[in-house]
């Protein structure tokens, strides 16, 4: 005989239960709840970088890219140094990238002009976002004179000519590439605390700013702890933006003789040095110029498809 138990089991809708036999049971009553799993910020931000499609493209070209600099001369068997008796030959099976007029292999100098290049951007990238953060984020919570002061200094420093500054800063530090990097970010900085300043000045008038002071947090704690944190997004942003534009200001004070110098190398330097061969020898100087709009172009759309993750309008998230 069939089992009527299961046709008996009560349906419990809200807080009231009913009998399937009830005249009063609604039809077409659920049998059970359905309920969304709840994610939090990073995973909504994370999952609205996954579908930005140009900007994963991006992150894979540069993650490639890191590996052609860091990896790749590992498994080279020309180092940057290596003279061959090959001299000025064109791409081929033994020297994909052509030799110069010395014999140099270009591609072995490629590999490292990349990850000098990318070692200045990146470390531009960081000094000038945590100083900018800082500079910007105690302008934005304090306000009054010490807002107007240190706003002052950052719009001094804009109003500097960037590129003319810091050729001659970079001459005078002798060409090494982790003290370009420094004196571009120290040039570069003003820029991130007006985007940290502005983030800032909209946070501290938030509930949980109130609720920390009430509390007795420190300023420092609250800056530190609260603010800089809910700016991350914005900070971020700048971060990636940061790195491309570094490697085009290593490339252009390489090209005019005041970035990195010889022995060792950069992408800018190594077109600066082929452009008199531009017509002779093209692959001297079209090889590194293709890996400076690689990183440039992955990286602004990188930047981007963050932009548009960190966005708290983008609330539509396909499961």
């Amino acid at each position: 005989m069939p089992d009527d138990s299961a046709a008996q089991t009560p349906l419990a809708i809200g807080g009231a239960r009913f009998s399937p036999g009830d005249p009063q049971t609604p039809k077409g009553a659920p049998e059970r709840e359905f309920t969304v799993k709840e994610r939090s910020q990073a995973q909504l931000v994370f999952k609205r970088f996954l579908q930005h499609r140009l900007a994963m493209i991006s992150l894979i070209v540069f993650i490639l890219i890191i590996l052609f600099a860091y990896v790749g001369p590992l498994l080279w068997k020309f180092t940057p140094q290596s003279i061959t008796d090959d001299n000025s030959a064109p791409p081929s099976g033994t020297h994909p990238f052509g030799t110069d007029a010395v014999g140099h292999d270009t591609l072995a100098q490629v590999m490292r002009g990349t990850q000098i290049s990318l070692q200045i951007s990146v470390l531009i990238a960081i000094f000038a976002t945590i100083v900018g953060t800082i500079w910007g984020a105690i302008a934005g919570y304090y306000r009054g004179w010490i807002d107007t002061l240190l706003m002052r200094i950052a719009d001094l420093v804009l109003t500097l000519p960037l590129l003319a500054v810091a050729a001659v800063l970079a001459h005078q530090v002798g060409g090494t590439w982790w003290l370009i990097a420094v004196v571009i970010a120290g040039l570069y900085w003003a820029y991130v605390s007006r985007v940290a300043r502005g983030v800032v000045l909209s946070l501290r008038e938030k509930e949980f700013v109130e609720a920390s002071k009430a509390l007795g947090a420190s300023d420092a704690r609250i800056i530190f702890r609260h603010l800089v944190p809910n700016a991350l997004g914005a900070i971020i942003v700048n971060l990636t933006i940061l790195v491309s534009i570094g490697i085009l200001l290593e490339t252009a004070l390489s090209f005019i003789g005041f970035g990195v110098t010889p022995p060792d190398t950069s992408l800018g330097l190594l077109v600066s040095t082929a452009q008199t061969a531009v017509d002779t020898r093209p692959w001297l100087f079209y090889f590194p110029g293709v890996f400076i709009i690689l990183i440039a172009l992955t990286i602004n759309f990188i930047g981007d498809g963050l932009r548009d993750a960190f966005d708290p309008q983008q609330t539509k998230v396909r499961a």
